[in-house]
């Protein structure tokens, strides 16, 4: 009996599949907001194309792909020259594009369909809510469809595009990361002003100090171990410039007047922020293409445990689970998560963002109605609570950074024999870093300068 009623209840959610969000909930999730579980569907989808744009890449797999006709040998667009053309990387590169430019078109072509809804009873609502097992073939469809695109200029091009794409999401990471520092700061200090006073304080004051002490350790290795005492010139300016900065935003998030003008603010913001500065600076530094100022973790591991020199390894391996990878792939899961649940009393963020204040919080789920049975309230009938086409627009960017992560931001040589870092992906990353500083530092001087517009 048992059995057979699990079978039921899959069989119930299977079948709401082709329906909408309310439908999907009512066996399968807990009750909560339409809005909420539908951006949480989207998020799956992106979710499982990660996963197997990692499979594509992992070794082993090269040998199946390299099966697909012209994929690689006796590809028309590529050279092939024996013992020049290194299949065993082309396919794994070419793939990951591949299947990402399936990701982001399905994306895209939604984010144009969804211009200017306004409201659930929009009928492009019902397609955005619901339909589920249509949309998820589709996103199979274009995606295997993407595997027959004649190489051509398809690699160099795509190439640039993501380049682009993931500089765009890695200001959206770091709005989010603001939006989240400042929800956090504004949660204790209400506590610590409304309950026990030393122990939020304390724990504020351990946060922070953390974070900036990790910061600062983040410093020290990456002078150590991506700089020479003769050399590398850009990677010590870089490193420094950003210590400056952090320095600078710092303080200004401590001055009287951004106190006054916002009580909330502090250095738990600033210190959040100065930390991910750290880690895109390092990110950047991890394609410096001069291999004598970009040592591998792998080396420099090595150095730390021993007196031997290790040759840095070739760059005919790509390998996306290096720590640099791992560590943005961590921090991409949690935008996307939190971008599908956030709630936001800052009004500047919302506005950058194009969401309401207050919506999609993780109190909106709750236990089954006294009916038994989980419902799903559609929250968006008056005015939608995010812009769909610009959420759409945010996980196609979101692709492109997958896509340029998962390939460490490296290109092919002219004769695929190699993948190459280069200049572009090491500005792209340090030009975000002081974007996002400078957004921050907007965030906490805008209420003073436009004294006439609420901030609150």
């Amino acid at each position: 009996m048992g059995a057979c009623l699990g079978i039921c209840s899959l069989a119930s959610c299977a079948s709401c599949l082709c329906g909408s969000a309310p439908c999907l909930l009512s066996g399968c999730c807990p009750s909560t907001r339409n809005s909420v579980v539908t951006r949480l569907i989207y998020g799956f989808f992106l979710l499982l194309g990660t996963i197997v744009s990692c499979i594509m890449i992992m070794p082993g797999i090269e040998a199946q792909l390299k099966k697909i006709p012209g994929f690689c040998e006796g590809s028309s667009s590529i050279p092939f020259i024996e013992g020049k053309v290194n299949c065993d990387i082309v396919v794994g590169y070419k793939s990951v594009y591949r299947m990402c430019f399936g990701m982001a078109g399905f994306f895209f072509l939604f984010a144009l369909i969804m211009i200017q809804v306004k409201s659930s009873r929009d009928p492009r609502g019902a397609l955005q809510n619901g339909f589920w097992f249509f949309k998820f073939l589709a996103l199979v469809g274009i995606t295997v469809g993407a595997f027959f695109i004649p190489e051509g200029t398809f690699t160099t091009v795509w190439f640039y595009f993501g380049v682009v794409g993931a500089f765009c999401f890695i200001l959206i990471q770091l709005i989010l990361l603001i939006d989240f520092a400042h929800s956090w700061s504004q949660s204790w200090v209400q506590n610590m002003e409304e309950g026990n006073t030393k122990c939020w304080y304390s724990a504020l004051f351990i946060c922070t100090l953390l974070h900036y002490l990790i910061a600062l350790a983040a410093v020290v290795v990456l002078y150590i171990f991506y700089t020479k005492p003769d050399d590398c010139a850009a990677n010590k300016a870089f490193i420094s410039l950003n210590l400056i900065f952090c320095i600078i935003v710092s303080i200004v998030s401590v001055l009287p007047k951004v106190q006054e003008a916002q009580p909330h603010s502090g250095l738990l913001q600033a210190s959040i922020i100065t930390l991910y500065t750290m880690y895109v600076t390092w990110s950047a530094l991890t394609n410096e293409p001069e291999r004598n100022c970009n040592p591998s973790l792998l080396s420099i591991v090595h150095q730390t445990t021993s007196n031997t020199t290790v040759a840095p390894p070739s760059d005919q391996v790509v390998q996306w689970w290096d720590a640099q990878s791992i560590v943005g792939l961590i921090i991409f899961l949690f935008c996307v998560l939190y971008s599908s649940i956030r709630s936001s009393s800052n009004t500047q963020v919302n506005k950058l963002m194009m969401t309401e204040e207050g919506e999609g919080t993780m109190s909106d789920f709750s236990s089954p109605t006294e009916d038994g049975f989980h419902h799903a309230v559609d929250n968006e009938q008056d005015a939608v609570t995010y812009s769909y086409s610009f959420f759409h627009f945010c996980l196609f960017l979101a692709s492109l950074y997958i896509m340029m992560t998962l390939t460490n931001w490296y290109r092919p040589s002219s004769d695929y024999s190699t993948v190459q870092s280069t200049w572009p992906a090491v500005w792209v990353k340090i030009a975000s870093s002081w974007v996002g500083l400078l957004l921050y530092l907007w965030t906490l001087v805008a209420p003073l300068i436009l004294s006439d517009r609420d901030f609150n």
